[in-house]
């Protein structure tokens, strides 16, 4: 076998893996991970009753993100597809609260008002998604109804099936349940499977750890608990066997695709639900995320794209098809050129 001589003292190499470096066009050519704008829905926050104010607003802890109107939220829509992104999560920001979250399920509600004008704007051209769930829409915060400080599982989930109906009514190509309550997946289905919405499917926020990387969100959403804290529904971060858990009760259960959130500090659990899984797996690549690579960029710490898009190739990598991610638009860009 030929070796090659190395200039280091008494050094024979055979394998070179920087052979394949080099060169930039062979470099492409052997790279084993690569991104594209269809892996990205992009989430968006549409706020009732901005009139008579600005018609969008940023979210001060997310840079380049908006709580907007649904004709400024239209606008946005449009940008998504001129960059290549063509899907869409909607988060509902009502104009009242209530304890039982009341606008989540309403026929005129944010949500629903919005799914059906983006399906009346851009129909097939753009896949609207929507996340169901309470804690936008209820005065406490909590994914589900309280009672004396309990929060309600089998009433959260009766909810949550009907704000799904309502957002498939409203012409949604996806719902997202996002509550982590027990059995709202199956709850789900066989709603819209008996109102005729048998081909709406399911993504199920199937491993959604009680993270600290949720912050600017509930900024955002106006979504944070009023008491307490979401530990009892939402995951332990210390835990992986309940992953593998939980996604399998969702499939059994209807779920279509199944999600990890966050993405970046849960990649391993990523990886452990794709090789279980023959199934999309979604990661959600979080608004604390987003803010600590803007906030760093920001103080020139790091190079923004190069970080932005290190991080979704690492998401990707790690076995994720479908990615959650506020640089949607940013990074279709880059990657069109």
């Amino acid at each position: 076998m030929a070796t090659s001589k190395s200039e280091g003292p008494g050094l024979e190499l055979i394998h070179r893996p920087r052979r394949l470096r080099m060169n930039p066009i062979l470099r492409g050519m052997v790279e084993e991970t690569r991104l594209s704008p269809s892996d990205f829905i992009y989430p968006m926050f549409v706020e009732e009753g901005r009139k008579g104010r600005r018609d969008r607003e940023e979210v001060a802890s997310m840079p380049g993100v908006f709580r907007q109107s649904i004709d400024a939220a239209l606008k946005e829509m449009e940008q998504c597809l001129e960059a290549g992104v063509r899907a869409v999560i909607l988060f509902g920001i009502p104009g009242r609260k209530d304890p039982m979250g009341s606008e989540a399920y309403a026929a005129k509600g944010i949500v629903q008002r919005a799914v059906s004008a983006a399906k009346r704007t851009f129909g097939a051209d753009l896949l609207v998604v929507t996340d169901v769930c309470l804690c936008e829409y209820t005065d406490h915060g909590h994914c589900a109804p309280v009672r004396k400080g309990e929060i309600l599982n089998d009433e959260g989930v009766t909810i949550h099936a009907r704000t799904a109906l309502s957002h498939a009514v409203a012409g949604a190509d996806v719902v997202a349940p996002s509550d982590m309550m027990d059995g709202r997946v199956g709850a789900i289905r066989v709603t819209l499977d008996d109102a005729g919405f048998t081909h709406v499917p399911i993504m199920a926020y199937s491993a959604k750890y009680a993270s600290g990387f949720y912050g600017p969100f509930r900024e955002a959403a106006d979504s944070t608990p009023q008491f307490g804290d979401r530990r009892s529904y939402q995951m332990n971060p210390a835990n992986a066997e309940e992953a593998l858990k939980e996604v399998e009760l969702d499939l059994e259960e209807g779920a279509d695709i199944v999600m990890v959130k966050p993405a970046l500090p849960y990649l391993d659990i990523i990886r452990l639900v794709k090789d279980a899984f023959a199934v999309p797996v979604a990661a959600y690549n979080v608004s604390g995320e987003y803010a600590m690579v803007k906030a760093a960029a920001r103080l020139g710490w790091i190079e923004h794209d190069r970080v932005m898009m290190e991080s979704l190739t690492a998401i990707k990598r790690a076995g994720a098809s479908i990615i959650l991610t506020y640089f949607a638009k940013d990074a279709a860009a880059l990657l069109r050129g």
